[in-house]
């Protein structure tokens, strides 16, 4: 393998990641990519005794089962979110918490706010009537992003299965583009698992004080699934996405009392305070970077790229970070 195709490997990499994010293929390459790590993974349990036949058609019927959960799970979280029980229920919770603090919030303040909930939902439906075809667009582009994750899924089954078949020599730039389609695999595993051990303990922290300590107290935070759920998967975003559920949690809670919500704030600034830790030791620990070189990394990719380069920067810099080390460069 020739520096020459090492380098057009590199060149050809960093342009597929721009292409990636420019065109919001980022959903696709995402679910094709855990596709491709947990049907390894599975696969790789199947006894070697087995023919090759066997192999052949198990990996096949493995692949098939994979994408089909990780669709299923993705659809049922995603329906759940969008049912009446969810974005619906939601706004009813925003407008009585509107409404409660109204009546509290200092004169100059209060008169900012609608004066009633009825007033906030008709603001809210004029607010749809004039962007209706936004809206439309919004629609669209969810039944087109949808497709392309089930194209995601389908090309990532397909490399998970030739990554296992025997195959004759290739040519040093295949070769060169499979060591960075390598360590690419290699990362996203090692950033996507870590994460999701991460976001699990902030959740069950999260929902020890939601479902459990306020309660004792007396408290009783509406929409307290729904919280739990939205905590797990903002936080499988690194930092920032506590943050972002520490925020709802904070604003719910103010609208039960200032102390309710004081209590909150402490609470959670606890165990963001402790994400920075377990960060440090589990992310940090996979692929040597720590709490604030991620950090780093999702505020440069955000304000070059918005929130898709948010998404993809702690996978994009561990992957940069094993590329320097092949070349011994760190």
């Amino acid at each position: 393998m020739t520096q020459k195709n090492v380098l057009t490997s590199y060149i050809l990499a960093l342009v597929a990641v721009l292409l990636v994010i420019l065109f919001h293929l980022l959903p696709a390459v995402i679910a094709g990519l855990a596709v491709h790590v947990l049907t390894g993974k599975v696969a790789r349990k199947l006894p070697a005794h087995w023919s090759s036949m066997a192999h052949e058609v198990a990996l096949g019927l493995v692949a098939l089962l994979v994408a089909t959960g990780l669709f299923g799970v993705g659809f049922g979280l995603w329906s759940f979110l969008h049912s009446h029980h969810g974005l619906t229920a939601l706004f009813s919770v925003v407008a009585e918490t509107v409404d409660h603090l109204k009546r509290t919030l200092p004169a100059n303040l209060a008169q900012l706010l609608p004066d009633t909930v009825d007033e906030l939902q008709a603001r809210l439906a004029d607010l749809v009537r004039e962007h209706g075809r936004h809206l439309s667009a919004v629609g669209m582009e969810g039944v087109l992003t949808l497709a392309h994750v089930l194209l995601g899924m389908v090309v990532g089954g397909m490399t998970a299965l030739h990554s296992f078949a025997a195959t004759s020599s290739s040519p040093p730039l295949a070769s060169a583009l499979s060591a960075r389609l390598g360590n690419l695999t290699d990362s996203f595993e090692k950033v996507v698992f870590a994460q999701v051990k991460i976001s699990l303990l902030n959740t069950v922290l999260t929902a020890l004080y939601l479902a459990v300590i306020l309660p004792l107290c007396g408290v009783h935070l509406p929409m307290v699934t729904l919280l739990i759920l939205f905590t797990f998967l903002s936080g499988m975003l690194p930092v920032v996405g506590n943050l972002l559920s520490n925020a709802v949690i904070v604003v719910i809670s103010l609208g039960i009392s200032p102390g309710v919500g004081g209590a909150s704030t402490v609470f959670l600034v606890l165990i963001h305070k402790l994400e920075y830790f377990t960060n440090a030791r589990i992310v940090g620990g996979e692929v040597h970077a720590r709490a604030w070189e991620l950090l780093c990394a999702m505020l440069v990719m955000e304000a070059m790229f918005g929130i898709g380069g948010m998404v993809a920067a702690p996978i994009v810099y561990a992957w940069l970070k094993s590329e320097l080390k092949m070349q011994k460069l760190v």
